[in-house]
């Protein structure tokens, strides 16, 4: 009611029980609809009577947003996306949407925050889609995924080795595999190893398809990763939950780092074994400057010395 452009699907709620007397009714209400509709006289006065107006926005804002999932979705975004980055900013919408309330749920988020940065992205997006015109690059603030205050303890390919023998056997080869191919957590879980010592990461993954060599080859025979052994995971689970398994598993088994630092730890070795940036980018799964900034920041000065000794001992 009161839209313009192209219509779009909509629900009636006849609050009529799902009994069969109900359906009986639900079906003879759908028939006169139907017969409206062909005749042109359709008239939503009857429908929207007995709500209040404050119902009847909230209902039109919640099939904007449907609108927008559902473009968003035709548009090849994922799921799991949506509700981590979209659904968890457009769940606190109260009321109409428009620009000053878009505005007001950016507002409401705190400042210099991921949380403010993706209600900005989120809200940009619902904006643009709607057609509405907000400016939302004021309140984005100076959050950058790539600034820390805390150092990470990035562990070393001795610690590396001693931790193994921490997890219970079923989880040793998803860590080996982890450590050697630098693989995000549920990526261990989607795996064709059929060409070893090269792996396949499937499409399902963060960033997709793509072919890992091993950083250090030796290790695929120290751990004997040519035989799969997985735990009781199972890999109908969605990527996040996958990869909180191995979180979970790695605090159980005391293990003193976190598994994503194994996958820093196979960046920063990249460099000792002298592999083109551009070629460990490529492996991990996304750009350079996203590999440099993201990894290349944590390198130690200890581990900076190395590297320098390494490459200077190889020139003529």
């Amino acid at each position: 009611p009161g839209q313009t452009g192209k219509p779009y699907q909509q629900r009636i709620y006849l609050k009529i029980s799902p009994t069969p007397s109900g359906l009986k009714r639900a079906e003879k209400e759908a028939r006169k609809i139907s017969a409206l509709l062909d005749c042109k006289e359709f008239d939503w006065k009857p429908y929207l009577k007995p709500q209040s107006a404050k119902v009847i926005s909230q209902l039109e804002d919640k099939s904007a947003i449907d609108r927008f999932h559902q473009d968003y979705l035709d548009r090849g975004g994922k799921e799991l996306t949506w509700k981590t980055d979209y659904w968890i900013i457009f769940k606190r919408i109260q009321g109409e949407v428009t620009p000053a309330s878009l505005l007001e749920l950016v507002k409401g988020t705190k400042p210099n925050t991921r949380m403010r940065q993706r209600a900005c992205m989120a809200c940009k997006a619902l904006a643009t889609f709607l057609g509405l015109q907000v400016d939302f690059s004021p309140y984005k603030g100076s959050y950058s995924s790539y600034e820390s205050v805390q150092q990470r303890d990035i562990p070393t390919d001795k610690h590396i080795l001693e931790a193994i023998d921490l997890l219970p056997e079923q989880w040793r080869w998803v860590y080996g595999m982890m450590a050697t191919y630098g693989l995000r957590n549920h990526e261990a879980f989607r795996l064709d190893i059929k060409n070893l010592p090269v792996v396949q990461v499937s499409h399902g993954t963060k960033t997709g398809f793509r072919e890992v060599w091993p950083c250090p080859p030796e290790w695929i025979e120290q751990w004997n990763l040519k035989r799969i052994i997985l735990p009781n995971v199972s890999p109908d689970q969605d990527n996040a939950a996958i990869g909180h398994r191995v979180t979970t598993q790695f605090r159980r088994s005391k293990i003193p780092f976190s598994p994503y630092n194994l996958r820093h730890a196979w960046a920063i070795r990249t460099l000792e074994y002298c592999w083109p940036v551009e070629f460990a980018a490529q492996m991990m799964g996304h750009s350079v400057e996203v590999h440099t900034r993201t990894y290349h920041r944590w390198i130690t000065r200890e581990k900076k010395q190395q590297i320098f000794d390494l490459l200077t001992k190889k020139r003529p």
